[in-house]
Formats: structure tokens, C-alpha cells, sequence
């Protein structure tokens, strides 16, 4: 870490809580920028899976099957 981070994160950490949940909020949606290349992929992946399965190539699962395999018992 930069020590111009450091200063900041210094700086962040003496604002009071409400602050310091404001500053995490813009910080983490500055993070969160959609990449349209990876839109673009992930559509094309998900129209290719429902064409599989409507040519009878794969199977959907039920999501109640799905979710009792993975619930704590």
C-alpha cells in the first residue's frame, strides 16, 4: 500500500461512523463498473444453456433439490 493510502485510510478512520459508512459506500461502488464485454459473455453463455436444454441436451435441476443438498441438517 502507497503511503498516500495509508494517509487517507488514516484520515478515514477519525470520522465518525456514519461518515466512515459513507466513504465505504462510494469507495466500493467505484468498484462496481459493468464491463460490457463481460455483459455480453455472460448473455451469450445463458442463451447457449437454455438452448441446450430445449434441444433436450442437458437437464435442469429443480431448485428445491439444489437447495436440500446444501441445507445444514
Amino acid at each position: 500500500m502507497t503511503d498516500p493510502a495509508k494517509s487517507l485510510i488514516d484520515q478515514a478512520l477519525k470520522l465518525k461512523a456514519s461518515e466512515r459508512a459513507a466513504v465505504a459506500e462510494r469507495l466500493l461502488a467505484s468498484l462496481d463498473v459493468p464491463d460490457p464485454a463481460i455483459d455480453a459473455a455472460w448473455a451469450h453463455e445463458a442463451d447457449a444453456r437454455v438452448e441446450a436444454h430445449d434441444r433436450g441436451e442437458i437437464e435442469s435441476i429443480p431448485a428445491e433439490d439444489v437447495f436440500a443438498k446444501y441445507r445444514h441438517k
